[in-house]
């Protein structure tokens, strides 16, 4: 079965499964969003024609994804008149698959996907890589290639002195470079600077 829908000034000719990119419509990821301007739809010879909409058909789409297409750049040149003007423009777009074609005023079967996570989920506390201790924190911009925002990604993962990075061991700089946005060779560096400092 196949349906003809309108949606952002333009024409589809859809069927169950296909994905396409249409202008943007709302929604997240996961939502089912139903398409109410169904030109025709039917099956083999068996078409029904709207006038201009066939009454009771719906389409319903799963949303995949929201993005952008292609820059499209505009340039105007008024020659001799030292006139120029650019404009780009990204049209927002929603890649969809298309689930179920309704007829008769039916609702979609299937429901919105369910969220990654639920509100507790989000609240519970993230575990840390390593305990920080207690006392004061040193300040670990002095040591060279860890600025602020390093640092703070540090502390948060329980890093706060120099004493503690002059004591990780190789097992400790393989799991920071697994779970944070540094190499192993870049975190021996401050390990040997670390080692001066806290002296």
């Amino acid at each position: 079965m196949f349906a003809v829908i309108k949606t952002g000034g333009k024409q589809y000719r859809v069927a169950a499964n296909d994905v396409l990119k249409i202008e943007k419509v709302a929604g997240e990821v996961g939502d089912i969003v139903e398409i109410g301007f169904v030109l025709a739809h039917g099956e083999g010879e068996n078409v029904t024609i709207g006038a201009p909409f066939v009454d009771g058909a719906v389409v319903a789409a799963e949303v995949l994804e929201q993005g952008h297409a292609k820059t499209v750049i505009a340039f105007k040149k008024r020659r001799r008149q030292n006139s120029r003007r650019k404009h780009g423009h990204r049209q927002l777009l929603t890649t969809v698959k298309i689930t179920e074609i309704l007829t008769g005023g039916a609702k979609p079967a299937k429901k919105a996907a369910a969220k990654a996570e639920t509100k507790a989920e989000a609240a519970a506390p993230v575990a840390t890589l390593f305990t920080a201790p207690k006392g004061k924190a040193d300040d670990l911009t002095v040591i060279v290639g860890i600025g602020p925002v390093a640092a703070g990604q540090l502390n948060e993962q329980g890093i706060t002195t120099f004493k503690q990075i002059a004591k990780l061991s190789d097992a400790d700089i393989e799991k920071i470079d697994a779970n944070m946005p540094f190499s192993a060779d870049q975190i021996r560096d401050w390990r040997d600077q670390a080692k001066e400092l806290a002296k």
